[in-house]
């Protein structure tokens, strides 16, 4: 693949605290020790790295079953043998789309194998693992997939799968109407072999996290990627003791968070999620449903009372129900990372920009529940450019930053690209001769009165104005003539700008890998420099 980087700095809605990260702005450092270069700092963090040597064990069994569960290949059976020998990890994770989500959860997969690879190029033995989110509650968010068709336009494939109310999305298992779905995407996708990869793994009793997992098995056996399901009840004993901590510095933790927070504020930067004095880092399940564990107003006590829906009961009481059932209790956005990196010998772990938004809020979580702060990468982003809508591009001489101006705005400029050569040359010229012409009377006006100066330089501000209008107005005109130049426009912004959105977070990476078969994983793989911190607009050669 060919690859052109374009900074963040030019894509809508990058945020400054993003921004900042990828240059560690000075401003910036205060909220992450390590800046956004593995190369600088995996060596040290390496040796800094503390992990129990019993909870290690513990953790690969768990991996051993699940992975094997999922048929991982040997690959991903050998890397949790290195694990277990003391390897340590490069994590990413994601929510379980359906049929593995949009296409950045493909690069996630593989930003944490090129990271692991060059950890271990440099003697640093690592592995890469995938935390599958199974625990989230937001069905909604995942239970569909976007994929364009032979139009170009974009098409939702939903399963209509249901479950109890915030159930976790884990628990909700497919029946006969995932088939439907299968069949569906196939339509859209047209003959390729990830169609019978997809049937495979998404077919009745398999749930949105098992279904993710057997897809990402396959796709990414050659580097042998670690899924880890997060849901799993072992998972939840082995992280039992963090619970329990969380809980009992709840008071602590919150007062650190908020000052985090308004620290956060006072530098210029946003926090991704506002805590409260009502907040703690923990969900419980209540009657099948994902519900969030408050705290009552009273104070840092050992009898500080706690809320679970409508029920009251004492740390004391909600300790006992972590210590007897601790699968029945979850991490919230900000302890989930914590957890994980309890749970995982973590040497770095690779997110986009959210994420990167919570760890500047986590810093005082890591530090009071693990005593060090795990360090955060940014994943790889990118845009694919496939040979349609680039040749639109080139055809019109536009970048993909004039994509993101708006359909509308693409529209016109496409429209005035397309007007006739004569009546181009004429706006030209028409604005050229108007330049020339106000220069010499501003020249003469200084002469006469220098008062008039700025009413010559605002006359001719408005006639350019009116001039350039008109313009416009007859490209709109050439493209109400012109359904061809419509259709150019949608393509571009359904492929490469979809619901004003990067394409990465909007069309299934499954479209991709029909598209362009087997090697494309490997293409991307080879494509991806860890040490490019910019978006990469990729052309398939």
């Amino acid at each position: 693949m060919k690859s052109d980087c374009l900074p963040f700095s030019q894509i809508p809605h990058t945020t400054k605290l993003f921004t900042d990260f990828l240059s560690y702005s000075p401003q910036l450092r205060q909220f992450f020790p390590h800046s956004p270069r593995f190369s600088e700092w995996f060596r040290d963090e390496r040796a800094a790295l503390n992990y129990d040597a019993k909870r290690r064990e513990r953790m690969c069994a768990a991996l051993e079953r699940q992975n094997a569960s999922w048929d991982a290949s040997p690959k991903t059976m050998e890397n949790i043998a290195r694990m277990k020998a003391g390897a340590s990890a490069v994590v990413t994770g994601q929510q379980v789309g359906l049929f593995g989500g949009p296409l950045f959860s493909l690069f996630k997969a593989l930003s944490a194998v090129k990271l692991a690879e060059q950890a271990s190029d440099a003697g640093v033995d690592c592995v890469p693992v995938f935390w599958l989110a199974t625990e989230d509650h937001d069905l909604e968010e995942i239970n569909h997939v976007a994929v364009p068709g032979s139009d170009w336009a974009l098409h939702s494939v939903a399963a209509k799968s249901t479950g109890q109310l915030n159930a976790p999305v884990g628990t909700i298992k497919f029946g006969n109407e995932i088939e439907e779905a299968t069949r569906q995407v196939a339509e859209l996708l047209g003959e390729s072999e990830i169609n019978d990869v997809l049937s495979e793994a998404y077919r009745p009793g398999e749930t949105f996290g098992t279904a993710f997992a057997r897809l990402f098995s396959r796709l990414f056996s050659d580097w042998g990627v670690i899924l880890l399901d997060a849901s799993d009840p072992e998972l939840h004993r082995i992280a039992e003791p963090i619970y329990r901590t969380a809980i009992e510095c709840t008071s602590d933790l919150d007062s650190k968070l908020e000052a985090r927070g308004k620290a956060l504020e006072a530098a210029g930067y946003h926090q991704q999620v506002k805590v409260t004095p009502s907040s703690t880092l923990l969900f419980t399940l209540n009657d099948g449903a994902r519900v969030p564990i408050h705290r009552q107003p009273g104070g840092a006590t050992a009898t500080i009372g706690f809320v679970i829906g409508e029920q009251e009961l004492s740390q004391a009481e909600l300790l006992n129900r972590i210590s007897s059932a601790p699968e029945n209790f979850s991490p919230n956005v900000l302890l989930r990372p914590v957890v994980q990196d309890y749970l995982l010998p973590t040497l770095a772990y690779a997110g986009g920009a959210a994420e990167i938004a919570y760890f500047a809020q986590v810093g005082e979580v890591y530090q009071t529940l693990l005593g060090r702060i795990t360090p955060i990468m940014p994943r790889f982003s990118g845009t694919i450019l496939e040979a349609k809508p680039k040749a639109v591009l080139e055809r019109f001489n536009l970048r993909l930053t004039d994509v993101f101006r708006g359909l509308e705005s693409l529209r016109e400029t496409l429209a005035e690209q397309a007007m006739e050569q004569i009546l181009q040359k004429s706006f030209d010229a028409a604005e050229s001769a108007l330049q020339n012409a106000m220069t010499p009377i501003r020249e003469s006006l200084a002469n006469l009165d220098k008062t008039l100066v700025e009413s010559a330089a605002t006359a001719e501000s408005k006639m350019l104005y009116q001039l350039r209008g008109l313009r416009s107005k007859a490209a709109r005109a050439e493209l109400r003539h012109s359904e061809v130049l419509q259709r150019k426009a949608e393509i571009l912004s359904n492929m490469l700008y979809p619901n004003k959105s990067l394409q990465e977070r909007e069309i299934g990476g499954i479209y991709f890998l029909a598209r362009h078969g087997n090697d494309f994983l490997r293409e991307l793989h080879d494509a991806i420099q860890t040490d490019c911190l910019d978006h990469q607009i990729l052309s398939p050669e």
